[in-house]
């Protein structure tokens, strides 16, 4: 560490301590104006062995000790910086020189975990309708959804999931470490519009060595850190995803990019369901899209799907005036559909029928008729093939009518003439 940065991180240490309470919005407001602090506070936390680690966790833990907003998001910038040196450490099996940082994560989570009246919090999610847009989906992107009595009986309603109340924790230990980080990540994402680019890189960078060291795939990324296989769970990796999606909209698409494939990489080895689903549904909708707020400053944001407005509705929608149309049109078709015959008062065509059942036409065994055809008969058939087989099943069925009329005629006349005989 230089002679330089070190100075820095010295002068942060000590004017901290000597401001009084009415003063530590400003002091707050103005450490965004220090451009030289977060690099030097960087360094410092990379390496393990600095003097200054302990001294830098117990200030970062009293800025969020002091319920000042400004000073708690500047503790959460260094969130991911904070857990790759934990797990790093871990899985060298070497705790002894991570106790300040473990002790810096568990006050945060202590402190997170309750109200300001020290009562347990229960957290609460309400999970998106699929028939009204969300963050993650579009109704008008699923297609049409059956309005039955229970969809109707449903509609409005929001199901609410519940977490907690968490359990205070005074060390870390291999059962609950992945269940405090995943609640810290929890933390970290509701303040992702608040964190620095650098945050960010460093969120992307932590997630793919987490995933990858210890695999093949670390050969590809040559990354020649340590080569220790890092226990992950599905619910840390969903965490991690989040904050991932949200810096490929913001101006981190090569970093973001590569660690989503390695978050992936890992999901597919290890089979969690929740971060593969997740994890495919954002590249998704990352395939073929132009990322609109691919930039470093300005307004953050996650780009999504807007609802369709009336110039992007489809000309083919089903509307009361193509409704009538298609009646007019159908009811046209039926008029002009006439075969040689006669029409009755109604306007039914009744073919011209012999004795013997044949009609007017010599006709093939399946029905279809040796007359020729004129143009207009041939185009019309061929436009609709539907209106023919209509009027060929109307025309059999007259035909049945009209022997089973004859063949009574018939058995009436015979009757007659044996009763007079």
């Amino acid at each position: 560490m230089l002679a330089m940065d070190q100075g820095v991180v010295e002068e942060w240490l000590s004017e901290y301590k000597t401001l009084p309470d009415s003063a530590v919005s400003a002091y707050a407001a103005s450490l965004k104006d220090k451009g030289a602090l977060v690099p030097a506070l960087y360094k410092v936390i990379r390496e393990n062995y600095s003097e200054l680690l302990e001294p830098v966790c117990h200030q970062l833990f009293e800025f969020y000790r002091s319920g000042e907003p400004q000073l708690q998001r500047f503790t959460l910038q260094f969130l991911p910086e904070l857990l790759w040196s934990l797990l790093s450490v871990s899985a060298a099996r070497d705790p002894h020189t991570s106790g300040c940082i473990e002790a810096l994560l568990l006050g945060i989570y202590n402190l997170e975990i309750v109200d300001k009246d020290g009562q347990s919090k229960v957290l609460s999610f309400t999970v998106p309708s699929l028939s009204k847009p969300s963050v993650y989906h579009e109704p008008s992107a699923i297609g049409s959804m059956a309005l039955t009595e229970g969809a109707l009986a449903n509609h409005g309603l929001s199901r609410v999931v519940y977490s907690g109340p968490l359990l205070q924790r005074e060390n870390f230990t291999a059962q609950n470490r992945f269940e405090v980080l995943t609640f810290l990540l929890l933390c970290y994402n509701a303040a992702l519009s608040y964190m620095s680019s650098t945050s960010l890189q460093s969120l992307c960078q932590i997630s793919s060595r987490v995933c990858i060291c210890g695999y093949p795939r670390q050969q590809i990324r040559r990354y020649k850190g340590i080569s220790t296989r890092m226990t992950v769970t599905s619910e840390f990796l969903v965490q991690l995803l989040t904050g991932i999606h949200y810096a490929l909209c913001n101006g981190e698409a090569e970093l973001g990019s590569k660690a989503l494939d390695d978050v992936l990489y890992r999901a597919q080895l290890e089979l969690f369901p929740e971060a593969l689903l997740m994890g495919n549904a954002i590249k998704s909708t990352q395939q073929g899209a132009t990322l609109k707020n691919n930039t470093k400053e300005g307004t953050r944001s996650i780009q999504v799907e807007i609802t369709p407005t009336a110039s992007r509705i489809s000309r083919n929608a089903v509307t009361s005036l193509s409704i009538r149309g298609h009646r007019w049109k159908r009811h046209a078709e039926s008029q002009e559909a006439s075969v040689d015959g006669q029409v009755t008062p109604g306007g039914t065509t009744i073919p011209d029928i012999s004795v013997t059942g044949a009609t007017g036409s010599e006709r093939l065994p399946n029905g279809d008729s040796m007359r020729p055809r004129s143009d207009g008969e041939t185009a019309e058939a061929g436009a609709d093939p539907r209106s023919h087989d209509s009027s060929r099943g109307q025309e059999v069925r007259r035909q049945k009518s009209v022997r089973r009329m004859v063949e009574n005629d018939s058995s009436g006349s015979a009757s007659v003439g044996r009763s007079q005989y």
